[in-house]
């Protein structure tokens, strides 16, 4: 008789991250993202599981994401709002703020998917064209001369209304009160939006904690300022997928395994305090993977991790194993030792993954959920070896929704509603499924994870790290890093510097190291987009130079990357394959 064909497995992961926003020597953020995102994606993300609770699903949060979330809610604790967006949506005085807190207001407040963010509501797209009128006639001394103190009032808040997530917009009675009247918001109004946005963030984490307690969900982490490891590791590693890609000046990152470990282990500590576990997998920054990098993260007992697809495909060939169609060798974890610990590791199925990130936003919901169900379905049928077939579908969390008709909000119902009336699909857990291969009965569950001898270097991006290094604008970028490690390096032996001192510099340090900056550098990205990191980032190279107490180099004040280019989704997400 022949045996029934075992269920399909699917790993639905959402990775969340921001980098650090704030201005170390200032202690401001410079950007609004992170509590923008709180309050619309991190929300209305806790909220589909809080509502269907028979899905199951992981969440990946960048330790320096959730450091920034505990700041917020420090910050609304403490009365002392260091975000100068958020502190203008309560400012009392509209009429008599600075030129640049003016600025700040209309640069700021039309930033936003228009389509699904701001033609939807009149009365803020009715601001817009007000401004687009006064802009080309306003003097520089005088930009703002026609702004009355009720327009900016009107235009934070309709701001911060178009932000706040769909269950909140659904559930909220201040909210919906405000979107009902539209406009003359008053300082009560104000103060009221201000405290739902204080309650949501401060709710944020402890909604999570308790999706988690009871195994709805599985958190995992990321090497702690979310660094590209391998690049940390080793320059060369692009060579793997980029044989002729030119490389920084620099031949090296000076001690770079040991600022790769350092981030790994502090994003395993503070998951640990904050969560009450110990992370069992982690999602290395842009899925960035080596064998010296899937090394690292298993000597710091680190069970699982997960990459693109085309990683995959680049490993099998290192390792000889040969390729056959993706339904033959995709849809199975991998184990990757170095002899003395192993680790599982899963792969990205970029079909699927890009679909939900780039795709079905432009369709109706039941014909997106219904051709997600069906591509499922066929992977199932295919099945023809009677071992498991997991599904892992990664992509970014938090940015697809702003292009989706109310921020994904019936695409996630009726997705998660699909998956878990399916007779054949069980929705799942990473860690689940290294219980379930490590378990005695792992054949009786028919869970199959066969050894990779070799891992490719690469990231989730095409299997390449083409988007972080290998361009000339990128290359600049490493360079002025590799140069302030330099002079780190050398002030660490000096012995000038304090206990507090140290710490400062080591932890600007770790923010200049994040993979957000070289992200950004190149002319597939908007200008306006570039600009604002590439400011960010010289001002956190400027800050390492400032708190080693050591000259500024000149080239830090000229920017380093001018963009230009119109990238899908305004450049925040990419997809897995050319």
């Amino acid at each position: 008789m022949k045996p029934t064909r075992p269920k399909l497995y699917i790993n639905l992961y959402w990775h969340m991250h921001q980098p650090d926003y704030r201005d170390i020597v200032s202690n401001e953020y410079v950007l609004p993202w992170t509590y923008l995102h709180a309050i619309k994606d991190y929300s209305d993300m806790a909220y589909h599981l809080e509502a269907n609770p028979k899905a199951r699903v992981s969440f990946n949060f960048v330790p320096i994401l959730l450091e920034q979330l505990e700041d917020y809610t420090t910050q609304f604790k403490q009365k002392h709002i260091r975000d100068p967006l958020l502190a203008l949506l309560v400012e009392p005085d509209l009429g008599n703020i600075s030129y640049e807190q003016c600025h700040l207001i209309v640069k700021s407040c039309f930033k936003s998917h228009h389509e699904k963010m701001l033609s939807p509501f009149p009365h803020y797209q009715r601001l817009l064209h007000l401004y687009q009128l006064i802009e080309p006639i306003a003097d520089d001394k005088e930009e703002f001369h026609y702004l009355s103190a009720q327009y900016k009032a009107d235009l934070l808040v309709w701001y911060h209304l178009a932000w706040c997530g769909e269950s909140l917009r659904r559930n909220n009675k201040v909210v919906q009160a405000l979107m009902t009247k539209g406009l003359n918001f008053t300082l009560e109004d104000r103060v009221e939006l201000f405290d739902v946005i204080a309650e949501t963030i401060t709710n944020l984490i402890p909604r999570y904690k308790a999706l988690m307690k009871t195994k709805q969900i599985e958190i995992s982490t990321t090497p702690y300022y979310h660094p590209i490891l391998p690049l940390l590791i080793d320059f060369k590693s692009t060579i793997d997928a980029m044989p002729y890609a030119p490389l920084p000046k620099f031949a090296r990152y000076a001690g770079g395994q040991e600022r790769a470990a350092a981030h790994v282990i502090a994003a395993s500590k503070y998951h640990a305090n904050l969560f009450g576990q110990v992370p069992r997998g982690m999602w290395p920054a842009e899925g960035g993977v080596s064998n010296a990098t899937l090394s690292l993260m298993a000597e710091q007992g680190v069970e699982w991790a997960a990459t693109g697809q085309a990683v995959l495909a680049n490993s099998l060939l290192k390792s000889q194993m040969g390729l056959q169609d993706k339904s033959e060798y995709l849809y199975q974890p991998y184990r990757v030792t170095n002899g003395k610990q192993d680790i599982l590791c899963f792969f990205r199925d970029d079909n699927l993954s890009d679909k939900i990130g780039f795709e079905y936003a432009k369709m109706h919901t039941p014909d997106a959920v219904r051709d997600f169900i069906q591509t499922l379905e066929g992977i199932h049928q295919a099945n023809s070896n009677g071992s498991a077939k997991i599904v892992s579908v990664i992509l970014d969390g938090e940015n697809a929704w702003e292009y989706y008709p109310y921020n994904g909000y019936y695409f996630l119902n009726e997705l998660y509603a699909a998956l878990t009336n399916h007779p054949d699909i069980e929705m799942t857990t990473f860690s689940d499924v290294v219980d379930l291969y490590q378990s005695k009965e792992y054949k009786t569950h028919r869970i199959s994870a066969p050894a990779l001898s070799q891992i490719a270097a690469g990231s989730w991006v095409y299997g390449t790290f083409s988007t972080w290094i290998g361009s000339k604008d990128k290359n600049l970028a490493w360079d002025l890093l590799c140069a302030a490690k330099k002079t780190y390096d050398d002030v660490m032996l000096s012995n000038i510097l304090d206990a507090n001192q140290l710490k400062a510099c080591e932890r600007q340090l770790s923010i200049c190291e994040g993979s957000d900056w070289f992200w950004w550098f190149g002319d597939y990205n908007s200008s306006d987009s570039v600009a604002s990191f590439d400011q960010l980032y010289r001002r956190n190279l400027i800050n390492l130079y400032t708190l080693l107490q050591q000259p500024v180099p000149m080239i830090l004040n000229k920017s380093i990357s001018a963009g230009g280019g119109n990238a899908d989704n305004a450049g925040t997400m990419r997809r897995g394959q050319v």
